[in-house]
């Protein structure tokens, strides 16, 4: 039986990213973990539930696994679990990410190991693609130096935070992802005249957001050699 590692966010996950890959992992038949930086439950952006943007039938049942899920409502705490021990790593996006996730040192290290032997996968999502930026290999230098990598474009970002940053819920964004992986040495295409984007380079998939969680799902499914369920 293939394991997955599931890294979320306590400041805002967005449902699309985690639940298509969880529900498609679980399908599977595969053993999902699921961990936040301090142990305690993640929080989903509302925005991800909204009916309006997402859909009646979608958010209620979004909702429905957001607060039934018994392995999202007893999550591990990140500082207590070894990539190592699964098959895959994931890394749900959302705009939250930028505050935890992403910054987290035990994170970081967790993508960092998934990648580095010939047993370990990572999927990266939308936001979370900012983990690249700030996660370093054994040497120092930056794990998604040359690599090919897509997560949130700035086109995007552009389209949801003011002029000084700020977005809708009245935080001020930090950093814009798609700026922060260039200067560590990505090679960045969002792909923005496709409807999904999911790339692949070696161990790392990463995939643009909420739009291509469906084929990162089945590509990770894929790139674990497990047979996507009917």
């Amino acid at each position: 039986m293939s394991s997955a590692l599931f890294v979320v966010s306590q400041e805002g996950y967005w449902a699309e990213e985690c639940f298509e890959p969880l529900t498609t992992l679980t399908a599977a038949e595969a053993d999902v973990t699921v961990a936040t930086p301090d142990g305690d439950p993640p929080v989903v952006d509302e925005r991800s539930l909204d009916p309006d943007e997402v859909g009646e039938q979608y958010a209620q049942e979004a909702r429905e696994i957001h607060e039934t899920d018994e392995r999202l409502d007893d999550p591990e705490p990140l500082a207590t679990v070894d990539a190592a021990d699964y098959d895959a790593v994931v890394f749900p996006g959302g705009h939250g990410t930028v505050w935890d996730v992403n910054q987290d040192r035990h994170a970081r290290g967790l993508l960092r190991d998934a990648v580095a032997g010939d047993e370990g996968k990572a999927l990266v999502v939308c936001h979370a693609a900012g983990i690249l930026a700030f996660t370093r290999e054994a040497d120092g230098s930056f794990l998604v130096d040359g690599r090919s990598v897509t997560g949130f474009p700035n086109a995007w970002e552009a389209d949801i935070v003011d002029e000084h940053d700020i977005m809708p819920d009245g935080r001020k964004l930090p950093y814009w992802v798609e700026d922060e992986v260039v200067a560590a040495g990505g090679d960045w295409d969002a792909e923005l005249e496709s409807d999904t984007s999911v790339t692949v380079d070696g161990d790392l998939i990463t995939a643009r957001g909420p739009p291509s969680s469906s084929a990162a799902a089945a590509t990770l499914l894929s790139e674990l050699g497990i047979e996507t369920p009917i």
